[in-house]
């Protein structure tokens, strides 16, 4: 016979005077399935975000790396063009001996400068950064090659600058061309 404390009134149909099935059985707390179902439920949100912060991070390093290594390829093609108008500018004043591509025609194999050189220098070296600005002399190794290659042709010069680079166990490049010609006559 049950306490009195757990006796219940039931009408004919069942129902305590609340309307409720009355249960003898008290839920007190959640099964051991559940528990394993919310801790599996859990641990694999919990990953899936990791997983994509991980992934976000890695696509946003590449990025970076891509972007640095497009500018540096476009700057080569700057040198160039830099050193040919120099060259027009040398012309014009009457300097003897000077051609429009003079210093430019012996990089078939590969070349380096920096922005502020006059001559294109056969190497290949990894660029430096010191101050926020790429060079060959000072600053901090970083991992970019930078390769101006220029095939000579009749009044043209087309001008490919290589820029590779390693990350993550993976070669990496990018090249940007353009033909430069001999505007002043």
């Amino acid at each position: 016979m049950l306490s009195k404390k757990f006796q219940i009134k039931c009408d004919e149909r069942g129902f305590d005077e609340r309307g409720l099935t009355p249960s003898i059985k008290i839920k007190r707390g959640f099964t051991l399935m559940e528990v394993l179902v919310a801790i599996f439920l859990i641990t694999v949100g919990v990953l899936g975000a990791m997983a994509l912060v991980n992934q976000t991070t890695t696509f946003t390093q590449g990025t970076s790396s891509r972007l640095v290594a497009a500018y540096l390829a476009q700057e080569g093609i700057e040198i160039v063009r830099n050193i040919r108008d120099s060259n027009f500018l040398k012309i014009h004043k009457g300097e003897a001996g000077v051609n429009w591509d003079t210093g430019l025609t012996g990089c078939t194999g590969g070349c380096e400068a920096d922005y502020n050189d006059s001559v294109l220098i056969s190497a290949d070296r990894y660029l430096k950064i010191d101050a926020g600005f790429y060079n060959y002399d000072s600053g901090e190794n970083t991992p970019f090659k930078r390769k101006i290659i220029i095939t000579p042709d009749t009044d043209i010069l087309k001008v490919s600058v290589e820029v590779s680079w390693q990350e993550r166990g993976r070669s990496h490049q990018v090249t940007a061309q353009e033909n430069l010609y001999q505007w002043w006559y």
